[in-house]
């Protein structure tokens, strides 16, 4: 990865020993929260001291470039894929594809915005969790005023789950047909394993870009997303925008995997018991399950995304097989698993934020 001079000098961070092989880094002397005032491009600021060190910080947050260095979110596929599954009313007669198309993707869409928009605090502690190099635990982050701009790089964000989210319900429903026009009726949960994986691909072209810069805006390090853009493009080049790709592919394949086939088989056996159509909150209760028990299963994949993510151009780790070996001897096995909590929290309340939200969306979006 490309090295840089380091970021502005606004930011005022060194390593600081703290025994036992734990590292913090010190907080900026300001740090920034950027306020949204009707639009994106009215912004306000405030500052606030800060003397006690951050320990989420960032890895590029150090004028030394050789100093030790110290991201939607995600929607689960489930809830996304959900979407295109949903009843919904039918269609007044000669309504056009491409409408049709068009409502479903504006219903998936926004409702995976209100899911990053109402649990973000959550995830942004995750992250910095996450980010923490020689743990500590939330006790620590807190205390160290982790728990301030929980809504750091949200509206960022948000300007890219939407197209993301467009994109992966483009590719999830024709794929998911033609899978299941090609196996046999026992194997047809293979249908959205497969456009699980396929849309979640496509869609990481855009996901990945964006993880990167919000989870680099919710450790302190940009003051807006602009600037990160433009930052990271200037110093790491596009690579830098991609950083931790291979990790965050890593953990959405599996995941998307393990929480399509899990909610599928849930939901198709709890629906031949009960002998009727599943109503939206059991529907929302299976899917929690689901999604929460494989988030915990992929937090170890999920702490090496968040690191490689927000390294920038230190360079501590070369490359994912250099992460995972580099963070089980310097910091044990047990920091892969840093921020569970939050991540399970996040995951399992999504779903009873995302399928209200979806069904108005529907009856919004769809043709008159």
């Amino acid at each position: 990865m490309e090295s840089h001079a380091g970021p502005s000098p606004e930011f005022s961070f060194a390593v600081v020993p703290q025994g036992k092989g734990k590292t913090l880094l010190h907080k900026p002397t300001a740090i920034t929260s950027v306020v949204l005032c009707e639009s994106n491009t009215r912004r306000g600021s405030r500052s606030r001291k800060a003397a006690r060190p951050a320990p989420f910080a960032s890895c590029t947050m150090s004028l030394n470039a050789n100093a030790a260095p110290s991201g939607p979110a995600k929607v689960p596929l489930f809830m996304l894929a959900s979407a295109a599954e949903t009843s919904a009313s039918a269609p007044p007669p000669g309504t056009p594809m491409w409408r049709l198309a068009a409502a479903n993707l504006a219903a998936g869409a926004t409702a995976g915005c209100a899911v990053e928009l109402a649990l973000y605090p959550i995830d942004t502690i995750k992250t910095r969790l996450q980010a923490m190099i020689g743990g500590g635990g939330l006790k620590a982050l807190l205390q160290s005023g982790g728990g301030k701009g929980l809504y750091a790089g949200v509206w960022g964000n948000l300007a890219g789950v939407a197209p993301a989210s467009a994109i992966f319900m483009a590719f999830y429903e024709p794929t998911k047909q033609a899978v299941q026009a090609e196996v046999s009726a026992d194997k047809q949960y293979l249908g959205p394993v497969v456009a699980g994986m396929v849309a979640g691909t496509a869609s990481s072209l855009i996901r990945v870009p964006t993880e990167v810069v919000k989870q680099r805006l919710q450790t302190g390090e940009f003051k807006g997303a602009i600037t990160a853009i433009r930052t990271i493009l200037g110093r790491e080049g596009l690579r830098g925008m991609y950083a931790g790709y291979g990790a965050f592919m890593l953990r959405d394949l599996p995941f998307d995997a393990i929480e399509f086939v899990a909610y599928e088989q849930i939901k198709k056996a709890y629906g031949a018991s009960v002998g009727r159509e599943l109503n939206p909150g059991e529907t929302s209760l299976i899917g929690a399950f689901a999604g929460g028990f494989t988030g915990v299963i992929t937090t170890p994949l999920d702490v090496l995304k968040t690191r490689l993510m927000t390294q920038g151009a230190s360079g501590r780790y070369k490359n994912l097989f250099d992460a995972t070996v580099t963070i089980a001897r310097t910091e044990g096995m047990g920091a892969f698993m840093s921020g569970w909590q939050p991540r399970l929290i996040w995951i399992s309340l999504g779903g009873f934020v995302f399928f209200p939200v979806l069904e108005a969306a529907k009856k919004f979006y769809a043709p008159k």
